[in-house]
């Protein structure tokens, strides 16, 4: 049993198996029970399962602070905080590919569930990727904390301007290279057509896996501000990923509640781009002007919250009595989009 307690990327590997644990159960429970058939989510069911999700997230940073110490429990709240305020800006971008592909609302949940299995490991391979970089070359942090700042700057003054999914690069070579049915099938992503020329039965593509594709290449896009951002707060591989997934895990539960009422969110860009600003700056006070010390984990844990609360509060304020046709599409996107 010693192998429980042998360190694996700076953690114990019991710490890692209960934390894969308590995902596969979570998926196997969402996806086996609460949603064994496909059925449109209401937005009540939505909240309620957001709400749990959430829940366990935060319960699960409650055991860190106890097991770990409470500047690991802050920096796991931190890094969980930011990455779900910036998981706001995927639910317009996933709206928009799924109004797009025409996507039933009643297939939507499950290709979500794929999208996010997808994202578990694309988000592992980048954070351990960069904890690699950073592990040899520490000043790589710097690059990270330069983009976060360049990044934040760009989305406070970011225009208004809509994603076209149809001119993705990647959905035009796809619908090139692949044979792709004009037709959905339900909730699958292959199935056997019949070839127009030879008569013979192939595999075909559905526009569900074209979605899904897009949703992924669009979370690939998102993850160059959050992986940076937590890697700022912490350079714990376990911290940085953990504090992801379990943001990430609750979002095909908001997504349907989001999706209803994004307008409500369209100033909560301005919030987000302050918080990038002082995460990056952050790095820069810490080693030149505090002479490579620390900055406390409970002012990140604060500013940070503070600055994502006051975009929501100031959102659901300014928008009030508005409903979503009084916002322009283009305004809404870019509202919502960080990065």
């Amino acid at each position: 049993m010693d192998f429980l307690f042998a360190d694996w990327l700076g953690t114990p590997t019991w710490f890692w198996m209960a934390f894969m644990a308590i995902v596969i159960v979570l998926t196997a429970f969402d996806l086996g029970v609460l949603h064994k058939e496909d059925k449109e989510l209401g937005i009540a069911e939505s909240l309620k399962l957001s709400v749990f999700y959430i829940g366990v997230a935060l319960l699960f940073g409650a055991w860190v602070w106890l097991e770990r110490g409470p500047t690991a429990g802050m920096e796991y709240y931190t890094g969980f905080f930011i990455e779900k305020a910036l998981s706001i800006d995927n639910v317009f971008v996933i709206s928009l590919i799924f109004t797009y592909f025409a996507i039933p609302a009643k297939y939507q949940y499950r290709a979500l569930l794929w999208g996010i299995m997808a994202v578990i490991v694309l988000r592992g391979m980048m954070i351990a990727g960069g904890a690699a970089l950073l592990a040899e070359a520490y000043w790589v942090l710097y690059l990270f904390a330069a983009f976060l700042i360049v990044t934040g700057i760009k989305m406070f003054f970011a225009g208004d301007e809509a994603m076209d999914v149809g001119k993705n690069p990647i959905i035009r070579w796809i619908s090139t290279h692949m044979r792709v049915t004009k037709e959905l099938h339900a909730q699958r992503f292959f199935v056997k057509v019949e070839d127009e020329k030879t008569g013979r039965m192939v595999r075909a593509a559905t526009p569900l896996f074209l979605a899904l594709v897009v949703i992924n290449l669009a979370d690939l896009v998102f993850a160059l501000d959050s992986v940076p951002a937590i890697f700022a707060i912490t350079t714990d591989t376990f911290i940085v990923y953990t504090s992801n997934i379990f943001a990430i895990l609750g979002l095909r539960a908001l997504y349907f509640a989001l999706a209803a009422m994004i307008h409500r969110f369209h100033y909560l860009k301005y919030a987000l781009a302050a918080v990038l600003v002082f995460i990056g700056s952050k790095i820069f006070v810490t080693d030149f002007l505090l002479d490579g010390g620390k900055m406390p984990a409970w002012i990140s844990l604060g500013v940070t919250f503070g600055l994502i609360a006051a975009g929501v509060l100031y959102s659901l304020w300014k928008t009030r009595g508005h409903e979503e046709k009084d916002w322009p599409a283009e305004a809404v996107a870019n509202g919502t989009k960080g990065g």
